[in-house]
């Protein structure tokens, strides 16, 4: 899939916006049933890996319905959610502070946090680098980031497996319980996301040092970790 040939700048923008705001009140519930509910056990693993002690204060960026926010919570730290569509945060629940904002002009000051998370969200930002020099400077010196996105398999029996699952079975099981546009277009938005080793050095230009990238379940998510360089 060509990137060029869907929506780009303050177009895509718009659409991101108004999709997730059209499907808000179904999102958690299309989420679970395209990962058989494995997304909760590998956003548990991303606030574990964060390694900062109870308390610490960590911004939860493209939060959607919230449940990064609620994991973040239930394992002791305080989390602020924010995210482009009001419509996903004012579906959602268990977030105490919830800010709505472009994640590439963030309303926060420099070094507030101690973290920052962010779920499946990388290929739908318009500008990806400003949004990650972003996370860098609203994180203090020393503070930690982990981000999932989603991933191809590298075994070609898998990948032939999650091809058919996702960019057959999910925009199928999305018209059926939730906006047909939105999950044919989720999967082919794949394609706005850069190789990852572009990805790791767009982090180290972001003020990132000890990149991390790994491959969950074989390739069926992506995780990278960083640490805020001082």
């Amino acid at each position: 899939m060509d990137p060029k040939r869907l929506p780009q700048g303050t177009e895509k923008t718009r659409q991101v916006r108004a999709m997730f705001d059209a499907i808000a009140g179904r999102y958690e519930l299309v989420n679970h049933l395209m990962t058989f509910g494995l997304d909760a056990r590998w956003r548990r693993r991303a606030v574990r890996d964060l390694r900062l002690p109870p308390g610490s204060l960590i911004l939860d960026i493209a939060a959607g319905t919230g449940d990064f926010t609620r994991e973040l919570e239930r394992q002791g730290h305080r989390a602020v959610a924010t995210d482009l569509s009001f419509g996903m945060l004012d579906a959602g629940s268990g977030m105490r502070a919830r800010v709505q904002a472009n994640a590439a002009e963030l309303p926060f000051a420099t070094g507030a946090f101690d973290g920052v998370t962010c779920g499946y969200a990388l290929r739908n930002f318009t500008d990806l680098r400003a949004t990650l020099v972003e996370m860098g400077r609203v994180i203090r010196p020393g503070g930690r980031i982990s981000l999932l996105e989603v991933a191809e398999p590298t075994s070609a029996l898998l990948r032939l497996g999650f091809r058919i699952w996702f960019r057959g079975v999910v925009p199928l099981v999305g018209s059926l319980v939730s906006d047909r546009n939105a999950y044919r277009y989720l999967p082919k938005s794949t394609a706005y996301l850069p190789p990852t080793d572009e990805l790791v050095t767009m982090l180290r230009d972001a003020g990132f040092s000890a990149v991390n990238h790994w491959f969950v379940m074989g390739g069926l998510s992506q995780q990278f970790l960083a640490t805020r360089s001082a």
